[in-house]
């Protein structure tokens, strides 16, 4: 009798934990917040709600320089795909006025969905800041939806599942890349069967997840998650076999705008990363000395991420690395925008956002096991990557709006 009752009462105390569990972790029961005290909305104009309507404002934006401005050069690239013949990623180049010295290389939509929010910061730059003192000696590059198949499908990847941020090199040797620790986490990345959020599994993941935290740390599981892996071609952050043809049709336009410039700054537009509600400036690794300091006069009085921080990631094959490898000589500044959204540097926020990718990926790839379960996780993606929240938009242009003040006039004066 004793024993059972130890049995029984074993039994209500996991019940009871798993409640808990569920109630506090589960994929239906959590939300970052919301972004407050931004009064300020007329960024908001700036928001389209599909790729084709981002497009079209981009391109109008584009064509109002043209006509302004000198030898401003407007045009699209058409993107090949399977299945949608009207995917371009469109160009807007101003040269530089008077004397080509510096050139800012804006490029957005890398991540597909994310394009939505690279858009919009992009037209308004064009919008409120190109003019002629801005342009006299610094030429201005937009690159608007490199991955338009992405961001016309809500998907990070392109037609062939492929993350183009680990898919941009000038070393084919990038797709022989081995990345051992994602191998060891393939079953729990990459679940098989139709995607079922309400699936026992799915709302104990984090303590899956916490599981695997308990013998490796958050650094270790994040490096081998998100450097890119070239083995699984269903996975996350698959770098791809060979180089998709955005990345080939992009390379020789880089160097062609580039070839009279001394100094080269790319800010390239991401969101998903970092505290909700935040403007994260991630440069990729620098060594040069002398780069890392240009890179922090341009960027004076904001902070700068190094990678010193516990949270830090690197990866292979990104295309602010890219375009570096494609100009050597140049004073090339690599930096990037992270707009944060799920709180991904805390424990939790990291394990909620992998776990919207993770469903995300599988129900693609596998189909869904209910519409509502679908409507759900499809939801949860989007928010992850283009929140509906109008404080969090006005906030992105807002903080946008005074950064882009700052670092014009410090790239001008580098």
């Amino acid at each position: 009798m004793k024993k059972l009752l130890k049995i029984l009462s074993s039994v209500l105390i996991l019940l009871i934990v798993g409640i808990l569990v569920y109630t506090y972790f589960g994929y239906n029961s959590w939300s970052p917040g919301e972004v407050t005290g931004i009064p300020d909305q007329t960024g908001i104009k700036y928001y389209h709600s599909t790729y084709d309507e981002c497009r079209s404002s981009f391109r109008k934006s584009a064509l109002k320089l043209k006509s302004k401005l000198d030898s401003v050069e407007v045009f699209p690239l058409q993107v090949k795909s399977k299945s949608d013949d009207d995917l371009t990623i469109d160009v807007c180049y101003i040269p530089a006025q008077q004397r080509k010295s510096k050139l800012l290389i804006l490029s957005s939509g890398i991540h597909g969905i994310e394009g939505f929010v690279g858009s919009a910061v992009q037209q308004m730059i064009m919008e409120e800041f190109i003019n002629q003192k801005i342009v006299s000696e610094t030429g201005v590059l937009f690159i608007h939806a490199l991955n338009p198949y992405g961001f016309k499908n809500l998907r990070r990847v392109t037609e062939n599942n492929i993350d183009m941020n680990r898919n941009c090199d000038v070393d084919s040797s990038l797709f022989s890349t081995e990345n051992r620790g994602y191998s060891q986490l393939y079953s729990m990345l990459n679940p098989s069967g139709k995607a079922n959020a309400g699936s026992l599994l799915n709302q104990f993941f984090m303590l899956v997840a916490l599981e695997k935290l308990a013998t490796e740390s958050m650094k270790a599981l994040r490096q081998a998650i998100l450097q890119g892996q070239y083995k699984y071609a269903e996975g996350l952050y698959f770098g791809g076999k060979r180089s998709e043809s955005q990345v080939t049709s992009i390379a020789p336009l880089l160097i062609k705008y580039a070839r009279d410039y001394e100094k080269i700054l790319n800010i390239d537009l991401h969101t998903g990363y970092g505290e909700l509600g935040v403007l994260h400036l991630f440069p990729n690794p620098v060594s040069d000395a002398k780069v890392k300091s240009a890179i922090e006069q341009v960027f004076a009085g904001y902070k700068v991420d190094w990678g010193d921080s516990d949270d830090f990631y690197t990866v292979n094959g990104s295309f602010s690395d890219f375009i570096g490898k494609l100009l050597p000589g140049k004073m090339y500044m690599p930096m990037t925008f992270e707009y944060g959204t799920l709180n991904s540097q805390t424990t939790r926020g990291s394990i909620h956002s992998l776990h919207n990718m993770i469903l995300e990926n599988q129900g693609f790839h596998y189909s869904y096991q209910s519409a509502k379960t679908e409507e759900k996780i499809q939801q949860n993606f989007r928010e992850m990557y283009y929140p509906s929240s109008i404080s969090w938009r006005s906030k992105v242009i807002a903080d946008t709006r005074k950064v882009t003040e700052s670092f014009f006039g410090n790239f001008r004066r580098l």
